[in-house]
């Protein structure tokens, strides 16, 4: 099914000998790999040796049904991102329901309609690696950005911004951080910003997150060399050691903005590179009382 040589795999969970069958004989046709168990406790151990690209996952089971089984494996941060199509007869809008709150991303009704069900495979499929791709660029850009619900309890967040959040929050733990209504938290001497982007999906909400150094050594520098208040936030971060990069993603502007702001303020101190406007900001910071 993959457009690549590489063959898609897909888990099938069934507690049915015909419907395992059925369906690795027209899987294995249409081009993918087929794994089977034969209860939810067995897929789950299953997962933790193999991890498929996408779950067929039966209902109605013994022991623990399909939808218990979902969210077992929704709950472990390898395994969540894992579409999972759940097959059942029960087709009343209460089983739909109940299947997509446990995690599922689609509902098809037994008996299966075979090229229904591999249309329905191909767009999971497709989806699946576009938000994986996503999130590759977002970890290798370093990319500041979280996503939230409405209650504001964290649904995903960036390795960049989860470490800003580490180091500034105490016994930070993202499966509990809950944003802040008023957006801005206080933190050990800084303050975290989190600034809404856009609405992503049903009940998420993306953010970038910024920070400042809470205020008062950048209201310092403001005044006593004369700064303007961003080009006071810029000095502050290049005596910190941080790259016009690194301050870009942390205030929030362009690396090019950062640049400007930096010839203002080499020109406004005298000074000729950013080591030396380093070392006048912290030499003028030693003078606070």
């Amino acid at each position: 099914m993959s457009s690549t040589s590489q063959r898609d795999i897909v888990l099938v969970v069934d507690d049915t000998p015909e419907t395992l069958g059925f369906l690795t004989e027209a899987l294995e046709h249409a081009g993918v790999t087929v794994l089977v168990a034969t209860d939810g406790m067995s897929a789950v151990k299953l997962l933790s040796h193999i991890i498929p690209d996408l779950i067929l996952m039966d209902a109605v089971m013994p022991t623990i049904d399909g939808f218990m089984t979902c969210r077992l494996i929704k709950a472990d941060p390898a395994l969540s991102h894992i579409p999972v199509i759940f097959m059942t007869g029960l087709s009343d809008t209460t089983h739909v329901v109940k299947g997509l709150e446990s995690g599922g991303v689609d509902y098809v009704a037994k008996p299966l309609v075979i090229d229904e069900l591999l249309a329905r495979i191909r767009v999971h499929l497709s989806n699946a690696r576009i938000a994986n791709r996503t999130k590759i660029m977002l970890d290798a850009t370093g990319g500041y950005l979280l996503a939230a619900n409405e209650a504001g309890e964290l649904r995903w967040c960036a390795p960049q911004a989860e470490k800003r959040l580490a180091n500034a929050i105490e016994n930070f733990q993202a499966d509990k951080f809950m944003i802040p209504r008023e957006k801005v938290i206080a933190a050990q001497g800084r303050e975290l910003k989190f600034l809404f982007l856009s609405r992503t999906g049903p009940n998420e909400y993306l953010f970038r997150l910024t920070e400042s150094g809470g205020g008062q050594e950048e209201a310092f520098l403001r005044q006593y060399l004369s700064l303007t208040m961003r080009e006071a936030e810029v000095l502050v971060w290049i005596a910190r050691g941080k790259s016009n990069r690194d301050i870009s993603d942390i205030l929030g502007i362009s690396p090019r903005t950062v640049n400007k702001h930096l010839e203002q303020v080499f020109t406004k101190l005298g000074v000729e590179n950013r080591a030396s406007a380093a070392a006048l900001a912290v030499n003028a910071l030693a003078t606070r009382q």
